[in-house]
């Protein structure tokens, strides 16, 4: 089965969207089903069904592919050559509590490199998506979809900065050093709980930058290629994104920051 890269956006698109209403009906009513690696960090019933929905749907019009997924690990042939990335809740702090900032992420990685990505935020209605090289959208409550424009670069002293911190708790009291220290040099700090929203608001221009130490391939996947296509510059410290540093921002105020962090060792847990 060939990979046309359209059809896996309107894909990833679609079903990121009928997962995202299956979550929407329980948000703020369900209870913690395990915990992983901390007692912070958990995982609900609705985790689950979300990925469930996500792999039947997916295996069902593309049985040849694979799928990477948060809960259940690497499952399919991919005789492909397709892999999709899927986060089935990525915020499910936010959604155990009732609060909006909760995601459905989903990217189609074909010959190891991600070529589509959707990223689907119910509780404000918001569809992002972006094919390489084909620029990344938005669109809300099923509208037509708009191009998304990260900001301009503005001074490091001028940017509004998100991040998130991790659940264990070595490594967030070094996370917390580490934006305390960052705090005086910057605009503010936000701090919305989900990393796949978090990337798609650079793209969107709702915050000039973001970093974050510790996540996951499926907690970026998608969202690092919409900032990418909107402009922004999506990376590490020295290299590609990774779970040791994700920072995404305008080119020169990327170059800021990532200069602002390295002095502070950010990749260290002690």
């Amino acid at each position: 089965m060939s990979a046309d890269v359209r059809d896996l956006l309107a894909l990833a698109g679609r079903v990121a969207v009928d997962a995202g209403e299956l979550l929407a009906a329980r948000d703020g009513q369900v209870g913690v089903a395990a915990t992983k690696s901390s007692p912070t960090d958990v995982v609900t019933e609705m985790d689950k069904r979300s990925e469930d929905l996500i792999i039947s749907r997916i295996l069902a019009e593309r049985p040849d592919d694979s799928i990477l997924a948060e809960e259940g690990g690497q499952i399919g042939s991919g005789a492909s050559g397709v892999r999709w990335v899927v986060d089935p809740l990525d915020g499910t702090v936010n959604y155990l509590y009732g609060l909006p900032d909760w995601a459905v992420s989903i990217a189609a990685e074909v010959n190891e490199t991600i070529e589509a990505g959707a990223v689907f935020v119910p509780r404000r209605g918001e569809l992002f998506t972006a094919v390489r090289g084909g620029g990344a959208r938005m669109s809300h409550d099923h509208a037509d979809a708009a191009r998304l424009t990260a900001r301009p670069a503005v001074p490091l002293a001028q940017a509004l900065v998100a991040t998130g911190f991790g659940y264990l708790a070595a490594r967030r009291e070094v996370q917390g050093e580490v934006v305390a220290a960052l705090l005086p040099q910057v605009r503010d700090i936000r701090r919305g709980g989900s990393a796949s929203v978090d990337l798609c608001s650079v793209a969107a221009g709702r915050v000039d930058a973001y970093y974050e130490r510790g996540l996951n391939y499926w907690d970026y996947a998608a969202g690092a290629l919409i900032a990418a296509e909107a402009g922004a510059v999506v990376a590490g410290l020295s290299g590609p994104p990774s779970g040791s540093m994700t920072i995404a921002a305008a080119p020169e105020l990327f170059a800021e920051l990532r200069a602002a962090l390295s002095a502070l060792r950010p990749e260290r847990d002690e």
